[in-house]
């Protein structure tokens, strides 16, 4: 059993940044995270994409923003439970709550916060006859260890950027890239699409356009892949191929969320905005992308503002009748968990001549 002040569901910008908030408070949190590394969607969908909105920040890509919060946040000793996905929460009579995983992790805390940005990620899949045998044994719907690819021949279906920038990626370590779209235009940054132009003029990139997959070789692993091109001519052929990527985007769901008792509204989690985020089940909190609220901005920055005002909360939910002076980090400094501290420099009292 894994004990902590605040369990988080999900460890997003949202979910990270609240670490540091709780810090602050002398809280101890934990993160849950399906995916098998911190950072959400700004590491599984767009990691080297540019984020603009970000305060402080002209502009910052997406992963760098996600080491810099784990920066944030180390001196805290969040723990992480990751590659594991929040599967039932159970609320005890003296009012904690257990959250169980889909792998029998067993989580204890007074206070939940869900941050799952827009739910649980289920990929899109293409419409292939027997796709679901060859899963993990070729077929990937989304690329977890690049090297997994090294010295094989690898066939990408996709016409978005993530299509465009793993083809990209690839190119430097697969032996063969090949990359399938059913339309001749691509959906994505103009800069990737003028690199994957100049990589298939240098012969790096195999491009296939118009066509899609509509079938996969092999008995228990892929060895290639059918392929229907069309143009003037509808024509089938084969490819020889390691492994399939088929990048379609993900679909996002509430997964087991939704079968919590949390009042649902547009596939999001109401919450209680005027005051603090917390749910209809008392000690449950959702913030981030996954609440919903009048006049709700689905806005990283956002999510920053309601886990700060969610750990303040959370401080009163776990030290009832304890008051809190609200001190600005300038001022008070900052006591890490695992002994450092950080604060400005004293002022020095110096008579000038």
């Amino acid at each position: 059993m894994i004990k902590t002040d605040i369990l988080i569901i999900g460890a997003g910008p949202t979910g990270l940044f609240a670490v540091f908030e709780a810090g602050l408070l002398k809280m101890k949190c934990h993160l849950i995270d399906a995916l098998p590394q911190p950072g959400g969607q700004c590491s599984e969908l767009y990691p080297k994409k540019p984020i603009y909105d970000i305060p402080g920040f002209p502009e910052i890509l997406a992963d760098d923003l996600t080491k810099n919060l784990m920066e944030q946040c180390k001196q805290f000793e969040p723990g992480f439970t990751l590659g594991e996905r929040a599967d039932t929460l159970e609320k005890l009579e003296d009012g904690t709550f257990i959250v169980t995983t889909n792998k029998g992790t067993k989580h204890h805390a007074p206070i939940v916060a869900i941050a799952g940005g827009l739910g649980s990620f289920e990929p899109r899949k293409p419409i292939i006859h027997n796709i679901a045998h060859y899963e993990d044994n070729g077929v990937e719907y989304m690329i977890k260890d690049p090297e997994l690819y090294r010295d094989k021949k690898v066939v990408i279906a996709g016409g978005g950027d993530s299509a465009l920038d793993w083809s990209i990626f690839l190119s430097d370590i697969a032996e063969e890239v090949t990359l399938i779209h059913r339309r001749n235009e691509f959906r994505g940054a103009l800069d990737s699409v003028d690199k994957v132009q100049e990589l298939k003029d240098r012969g790096k990139i195999n491009l296939v356009t118009p066509a899609e997959v509509v079938g996969i070789l092999g008995q228990d692993e892929v060895t290639g892949v059918v392929v229907k091109q069309s143009e003037h001519i509808e024509k089938e052929f084969e490819i020889e191929c390691d492994h399939f990527i088929p990048l379609f985007g993900l679909s996002p769901k509430l997964g087991p969320l939704a079968k919590w008792g949390l009042e649902i509204e547009k596939n999001a989690i109401k919450v209680n905005n005027a005051l603090d985020y917390q749910t209809n089940i008392p000690g449950v909190f959702a913030i981030g992308d996954i609440n919903i609220y009048p006049g709700k901005l689905k806005l990283i920055l956002c999510g920053f503002h309601e886990a700060t005002l969610m750990c303040q909360a959370a401080y009163q939910i776990i030290n009832p009748g304890k008051r809190y002076v609200l001190k600005y980090t300038t001022v008070s400094g900052i006591d890490g968990f695992d002994g450092t501290r950080k604060e400005a420099p004293k002022a020095v009292v110096k008579k000038i001549e």
